[in-house]
């Protein structure tokens, strides 16, 4: 608890902390004052406290929803200034059809949150809402750290101090073609008096390259002026085996050709070691990790906030990240070493930072369908595999709808009668080709667990699929060479889980997995 309230007192003195030459000791408490520590509750302020938000007109409706349409702009506040933007609270339906969208709702990839200050034709923040508060690719995540908080994926707080003279305006565009049907949200801030004239407005803006392109490093900044960094969200898709998290991030001040900070591996930027695993935690986290680590396909988002240890620049700062790791021997030309070889992963980024004056815009903002990764994937649904599906001693297979499953539905096993009950379904390779047999499951609470052969041969020994709560996941099943004609993957059950109610199975689709098709020539110097 000690170290959030230190961190809470220093994220607000960031933006306070140009132009206190004067009259330091009074910046000095001005800046804790806004930091909402409690040493607060004891320093009397002039200040204004002040609310905008979807709350209903009239008090004693529960109206508190917003609805944008396909392609339409929302804005949340319109203020006055001077001031500072203290905390933001948005909620909204996911993407799931029910009771708030028979169809659906956009999901916050789509939706695309921009902040104005003192009437600037450019956004100084301009990027897809879920990527701003640290969850990528459209998915929903968890954060508990000290800027950004999300609860449950659902609730999305944040504290970044956002300082303005004259004017803030925040809006949402729906990038999507379903409608968003209900939005929810809250804008805290304070009205002053004055800001020092050099009050820092607060920046972030996302960049991505589906793939990373080859011979340079992956570009996350690009900032004129005076300022400081506070922060990363970086979502990292891989298109090749193995690891992709040994990238150096570098940070050119001031027109540096050689990066005067520079790290280790992007496993250590995040603050982690060894690998990555889930965590949010004050200043450092990963928020998504999903598939099998070494797999193509394997997805993560990770961010890291300079709260503590900013990084000044006074003219200038390029922020850049390696695309670099460890990669398997089918990918490499005859004689390069697999340890540190350049990759070429999708890469999406949200950079946070302070600065003087208005940011410039170094990218250019993607659309809604150029923010949807690329489909490396032959989808054999649901519904054809039902087609070559058989079974001893298991109830009925049937096709299963509803979202999140791919196409028509997953094929679904109600039940299965017994250990050694097994189920067997075929898919078809028209040649051969380098690919990443995937399949997708579905994990549940009364799901049981399984053991997997790939034309006869075993490939797990026990899969266990029990999960508290209904979610899609990934198996890879091999990497290779497929030879054309017919497969068959076999699944023999081996009962329940000591949690799972049951011995359910669900196959939503098989995947043939694209593979990078180039051959890797010049390793990276380890």
């Amino acid at each position: 608890m000690r170290y959030l309230l230190y961190s809470l007192t220093s994220l607000t003195a960031l933006i306070l902390s140009f132009g206190c030459a004067a009259d330091a000791d009074a910046c000095k408490t001005d800046a804790i004052r806004s930091a909402g520590s409690l040493a607060d509750l004891l320093t009397m302020s002039s200040d204004r406290s002040m609310r905008v938000s979807s709350a209903a007109p009239q008090r004693s409706s529960n109206r508190d929803n917003r609805r944008i349409e396909p392609g339409g702009t929302l804005t949340l506040a319109d203020i006055d200034g001077p001031g500072v933007i203290s905390h933001i609270w948005i909620t909204f339906p996911d993407p799931a059809p029910g009771w708030l969208g028979r169809d659906g709702n956009a999901n916050h990839s789509q939706l695309v949150l921009r902040m104005y200050w003192d009437g600037a034709a450019e956004p100084a923040v301009e990027a897809p809402l879920g990527d701003f508060f640290a969850a990528g690719f459209g998915q929903r995540a968890e954060v508990l750290s000290l800027p950004v908080l999300v609860q449950g994926g659902d609730a999305y707080n944040c504290f970044w101090p956002m300082p303005f003279h004259n004017s803030a305006r925040i809006e949402i565009e729906n990038q999507s073609t379903l409608p968003l049907n209900a939005l929810y949200f809250q804008i805290d801030y304070v009205k002053k008096t004055s800001l020092p004239p050099d009050t820092p407005y607060f920046c972030a803006q996302y960049r991505q390259e589906f793939p990373t392109q080859s011979g340079r490093d992956y570009l996350i900044l690009d900032a004129t002026g005076r300022g400081h960094y506070v922060g990363t969200v970086l979502s990292v898709r891989s298109r090749s085996p193995e690891w992709f998290g040994e990238g150096d991030e570098k940070f050119y001040i001031d027109g540096e050709t050689t990066p005067s900070i520079q790290g280790t591996g992007t496993e250590d930027y995040a603050l982690n070691a060894w690998g990555m695993a889930i965590g949010t935690y004050p200043c450092f986290g990963v928020s998504l990790l999903q598939g099998e680590w070494g797999a193509v396909g394997y997805t993560t988002t990770i961010y890291r906030w300079h709260v503590p240890d900013p990084v000044h620049f006074n003219k200038s700062l390029r922020v850049e990240i390696e695309d670099a790791g460890w990669i398997s021997t089918d990918e490499l030309a005859e004689g390069v070493n697999r340890g540190f070889v350049e990759r070429n992963d999708d890469f999406a980024s949200v950079a946070f930072w302070y600065q003087v004056g208005k940011p410039k815009l170094f990218a250019q903002f993607p659309s809604a369908e150029d923010r949807v990764l690329p489909n490396i994937d032959r989808v054999i649904e649901g519904r054809a595999l039902l087609s070559t599906a058989r079974s001893e001693n298991v109830n009925p297979l049937h096709l299963q709808s509803g979202f999140p499953w791919t196409g028509d539905g997953q094929l679904f096993i109600d039940n299965m009668h017994g250990e050694g009950a097994w189920v067997e379904i075929d898919f078809d390779i028209t040649s051969e080709e380098l690919r990443q047999l995937t399949i997708r499951f579905t994990k549940s609470y009364d799901f049981g667990r399984y053991r997997i052969l790939l034309d006869g041969k075993e490939v797990r020994s026990s899969v266990d699929f029990y999960s508290p709560n209904v979610t899609l996941d990934e198996i890879n099943l091999g990497s290779d060479n497929w030879t054309a004609g017919k497969h068959t993957i076999r699944l023999e059950c081996l009962g329940s889980s000591v949690e799972s109610t049951g011995a359910k199975l669900g196959v939503d689709s098989v995947r043939l997995r694209q593979r990078w098709n180039v051959k890797r020539t010049t390793p990276k110097d380890f």
